[in-house]
């Protein structure tokens, strides 16, 4: 049960800690806050005591984390890096389910649908955690009434970084999801990109590569396109840069809060 410490934040239950990469990659899911309310691809301030003492902020600390869960599920789900004696991962991946986290009311964030007033095939770049607000929008049935097609695009060092990766291979074979989504397996596409392995199905150069010479639209069979195409990109800053870089060039503009555009990030680093 989430007890009320202030006006500004609850506390919440551990319930489930997923180990992707052992020291390194994990997944935890956690009891959801009463009245809690976000838009897919938003995410919320988690809050861990500062017991290891590796760093001078006070006797919480607070990091941004993007919800994996969907708006409709009853529990919250955030996908993680273990940062070397880093003082909020550190502690976070020695947590256990039943120990608590702190979750800030409200969400934050503007890497939703919203952004985008037209568009039929909405591009999802992720490199790395940057998959985890893709993996609510795909959740969310308004992204299936606003767009035709989905393209989720995770690009990774090593194959074993691939998290999720069994649940979106089977994502058109949902028994739930299918159901609700009409000719879902026509519509959703799932590529990995997998630069230091080499790893069946997955393309090997990193997305900007793929972007400029074109091989990502080939392999995909699905071209680029200015009245078609939408693109939303989360990751580590220099990978989000060069992407938007490469996109620029081909005309694709910013999506911005009172601007029509093509292209959506997020910038919580």
């Amino acid at each position: 049960m989430a007890a009320h410490l202030n006006d500004n934040y609850t506390q919440e239950t551990l319930l489930t800690v997923t180990p992707w990469v052992p020291g390194k990659l994990f997944s935890l899911t956690c009891s959801r806050p009463s009245g809690f309310r976000f838009n897919a691809g938003q995410f919320a301030r988690i809050g861990v005591p500062n017991t290891l003492a590796l760093t001078q902020e006070s006797d919480l600390i607070w990091r941004a984390y993007s919800m994996v869960s969907s708006p409709y599920d009853e529990y919250l789900e955030f996908f993680s890096i273990v940062v070397p004696n880093g003082a909020f991962t550190s502690h976070l991946s020695l947590l256990q389910p039943g120990d608590s986290i702190y979750i800030d009311k409200m969400a934050y964030g503007h890497l939703t649908i919203s952004r985008f007033e037209n568009g039929h095939d909405l591009w999802l770049f992720a490199s790395g955690t940057g998959l985890a607000p893709f993996l609510s929008i795909l959740h969310d049935l308004n992204t299936w009434k606003q767009f035709e097609k989905v393209i989720l695009v995770h690009s990774v060092r090593t194959h074993n970084e691939l998290a999720y990766q069994q649940h979106l291979l089977n994502f058109s074979q949902d028994a739930i999801l299918s159901e609700l989504i009409p000719n879902l397996n026509q519509r959703f596409f799932y590529q990995p990109v997998v630069t230091r392995d080499t790893v069946q199905g997955a393309l090997q150069q990193r997305i900007t590569h793929l972007i400029r010479n074109g091989q990502l639209q080939q392999a995909l069979n699905i071209p680029f396109s200015l009245e078609r195409s939408r693109f939303m990109i989360c990751g580590n800053p220099e990978m989000v840069q060069h992407t938007r870089d490469e996109l620029k060039v081909l005309n694709f503009k910013p999506a911005r809060m009172k601007t029509l555009g093509e292209v959506a990030v997020e910038n919580y680093w």
